[in-house]
């Protein structure tokens, strides 16, 4: 049997999830969350094979998804994480499995393949939606003109409004280690501005 928690702050999601997987032998919810913290009390207090997470949860969360995951896979005898959300971005994806997650789905998946991918996952197998995958394989391809997860980082607080300083301060590096990426950053969007380097992130999925 395969002990899965289901963790997202739509308690109707919640409720769709619980039914799909109540007609799915093999498979038994031990638990619902509806905060990353809670996510993370439910894989330590339940034992569970995996955990089915949201990448993001309400304003009032004090954390991601992401860092659910991450907290989650350092746990003794850890579950494997299930990643299942509406974002598809490239610092959503890579934010996920660089944290640890098994698998990649997005929240329009048909059921059987929502099912598919936690049975994959409780056998240790990675379970990635096709555009997912492909994303990823595109990344591989074209390293040069892929940015780095800490670029991405980076670009990701620059586009919420944070400048160099701040930058430098939220990531704990020197402010020229934070220009430095931001050139590295130009070079491979081919722009000159931190504006036009988040607009063409943002055009090319790499940011939300």
């Amino acid at each position: 049997m395969i002990r899965l928690v289901i963790a997202d702050d739509h308690p109707i999601v919640r409720a769709g999830l619980l039914a799909l997987f109540s007609l799915e032998p093999g498979i038994e919810v031990v638990a619902e969350a509806g905060t990353p913290d809670e996510a993370v009390a439910a894989a330590e207090r339940e034992n569970p094979d995996v955990v089915l997470i949201d990448l993001q949860f309400g304003a009032q969360a004090a954390s991601t998804g992401a860092e659910a995951t991450r907290r989650i896979r350092a746990l003794d005898a850890a579950p494997y994480v299930l990643v299942l959300t509406n974002y598809d971005s490239d610092a959503d994806i890579l934010g996920a499995i660089e944290a640890g997650a098994s698998g990649y789905l997005l929240k329009d998946a048909p059921p059987h393949e929502l099912t598919a991918a936690v049975r994959a996952a409780a056998a240790g197998e990675s379970a990635l939606a096709p555009v997912i995958a492909s994303r990823l394989l595109d990344r591989m391809r074209a390293p040069q003109a892929s940015l780095s997860s800490r670029e991405i980082e980076v670009l990701d607080l620059v586009a919420a409004g944070r400048s160099n300083t701040e930058v430098a301060a939220d990531l704990f590096v020197s402010e020229t280690t934070v220009k430095s990426h931001l050139a590295h950053i130009f070079t491979k969007l081919g722009v000159a501005s931190r504006t036009a380097a988040v607009s063409v992130a943002r055009q090319r999925g790499i940011l939300r």
